[in-house]
């Protein structure tokens, strides 16, 4: 059995501390509002061998209520985030043309509900797909390093997480500022971690991947 790579990176002892993470510009925040648009966003990304990668749902709050995101699906290159909202045309058909190809390789945190929900909800199968918080850990430590811990140690930067922001309304038609700068954010700041690490680490998770 092939054993399971793991990264290990060091603790920061006090987050709070760092310089905070600087996000993209809310100008460099892309977000496609129909099939054309779509189009020329899938091309741009589809132009970069690494991207940063996530998705939002609206919350739910009841026992047993089942999501029914994603609401939204955001990529990242290194200069660009993109915001697909889920519904409007040409949506699901460009994110799944970038999603189920082997390039580019995508790299975000936590993915496991987000690979469940875009198969379930919109027959998404993704391929190259790399989850960070599952290969990361602090030296001497068991448990997953989330998007926080990551940015701070390999980054030496602080990153905002908004819990209202986060628990908020991801499938209204229009978002707010706060809720474009979370959701790009979130996607850049892993594709930020990804090129953070040494060449050899890259090179390591890269190999990972199906062939």
């Amino acid at each position: 059995m092939t054993q399971k790579l793991i990264i290990h990176i060091r603790q920061q002892p006090d987050i709070d501390r760092l310089p905070r993470f600087d996000g993209l510009a809310p100008t460099s925040v892309v977000t496609p509002a129909n099939a054309d648009e779509f189009r020329t966003a899938a091309e741009e990304i589809m132009g970069f061998a690494c991207i940063g990668f996530d998705t939002e749902s609206k919350p739910t709050f009841k026992v047993g209520e089942a999501s029914s995101g994603p609401h939204l699906i955001q990529f990242a290159t290194p200069a660009k985030a993109y915001l697909f909202r889920i519904g409007l045309p040409g949506c699901v058909e460009a994110a799944g043309s970038i999603l189920q190809a082997s390039a580019p390789v995508k790299f975000g945190f936590g993915l496991k509900s987000d690979r469940s929900r875009l198969h379930g909800k919109l027959g998404i199968r993704p391929a190259s797909l790399l989850d960070l918080g599952s290969v990361l850990r602090y030296q001497g430590k068991k448990g997953q390093v989330g998007l926080r811990g990551a940015v701070a140690a390999v980054l030496d930067a602080r990153i905002e997480k908004s819990r209202s922001v986060a628990t908020s309304n991801w499938a209204n038609p229009a978002l707010t500022e706060a809720q474009q700068a979370y959701a790009a954010n979130d996607a850049y700041a892993a594709l930020c971690v990804f090129l953070g690490l040494s060449a050899d680490q890259q090179a390591m998770l890269l190999a990972t991947l199906p062939r």
